[in-house]
């Protein structure tokens, strides 16, 4: 189902069926499912809204409700803010920061805007945004309030910025994005969408620190060749946690009946990101000697936690 240029009754009837099967194998106990792309706020309480007339149950099933209904204050921020925290930890750890640099968020979807918005505050210049058809560039810097007009309010297309802000272009080619010169590239759109060419362009332009917003983002060769060539890397398993780590915060706030304000939790994800990338670090020294290769801390760390759950448990 694509919801391009479907209406929102459109949209209600799908997200509807689709619960309808759905609502016998979730529960706040047994699995909660979250939007991803394409599934925002709209369609997570039509969802929500079916799953609770079909159980008769008022509970923490799904994650990125809408406050009116259980949702968290701070999880559409969650996914971007949290790259942006761990980003800042991997680059206070080797004596650099966002202050003063240059970025590139590829998308223009909760992510990509909230890491847009999130780099800004820590003293970034985000020049170039994108989707699935091209990117924009704005030298002056992204103005966000006009991407989260187009994106988030009238569903728009990216190219319509390049009309709205003198002097800024439009480009078509999504993924031509990484030709833009940057310091940081967050790569926030789709999987492999930084392929091994993007790479050695970014590398060439003087790119030193990557962080993956989207999930696997960046294709394995492309991988190798930015850690290969000393990019400061932040993968996504590590780096986008921040998303699920809220939609955990939600379900506690859900079955707490408390409502949290939006200084507490991103207080907590502030800490539960400068957790994880402490963890990745630790990893990575402890048991390969890379103490600034975070994918192999990622992994490393990932493994252990659920490796030593399992022998906790008792392995079958």
């Amino acid at each position: 189902f694509d919801p391009k240029g479907k209406s929102d009754r459109e949209v209600m009837a799908f997200c509807q069926s689709f619960m309808t099967e759905l609502f016998r194998h979730i529960g706040a106990d047994t699995d909660v499912p979250a939007g991803d792309i394409g599934t925002g706020a709209r369609e997570i309480g039509y969802l929500f809204g079916q799953y609770k007339r079909l159980s008769g149950l008022y509970e923490g099933v799904l994650t990125g409700k809408g406050l009116s209904y259980g949702g968290s204050l701070g999880r559409t921020q969650a996914t971007g803010y949290g790259l942006c925290y761990f980003v800042k930890n991997m680059l206070e750890a080797n004596g650099r920061s966002f202050s003063g640099a240059t970025a590139v968020v590829s998308g223009s979807g909760n992510v990509a805007i909230y890491a847009c918005e999130k780099a800004a505050q820590m003293g970034a210049k985000v020049v170039a945004m994108s989707d699935s058809n091209g990117y924009i560039y704005d030298r002056d810097g992204i103005r966000l309030d006009v991407v989260k007009q187009i994106k988030e309010v009238e569903r728009g297309r990216i190219r319509e910025y390049a009309a709205r802000v003198p002097g800024s272009e439009y480009h078509e080619g999504c993924r031509s994005i990484w030709t833009v010169k940057c310091d940081i590239a967050l790569p926030c759109a789709t999987q492999n969408e930084l392929d091994l060419d993007s790479a050695k362009t970014l590398i060439a332009n003087g790119c030193y620190a990557v962080g993956e917003g989207a999930n696997m983002p960046t294709t394995l060769d492309a991988t190798n060749l930015l850690l290969e060539k000393g990019v400061l890397f932040a993968p996504g398993k590590a780096a986008n946690a921040g998303g699920v780590a809220t939609s955990a915060l939600e379900m506690s706030q859900n079955s707490q009946r408390l409502s949290w304000t939006f200084d507490e939790v991103d207080e907590k994800l502030k800490g539960i990101m400068a957790g994880i990338f402490q963890k990745c670090q630790e990893a990575a020294s402890e048991y390969a000697d890379k103490p600034t290769n975070y994918v192999i801390g990622a992994n490393i760390a990932g493994f252990l936690k659920v490796a030593e759950a399992m022998n906790a448990q008792g392995i079958v």
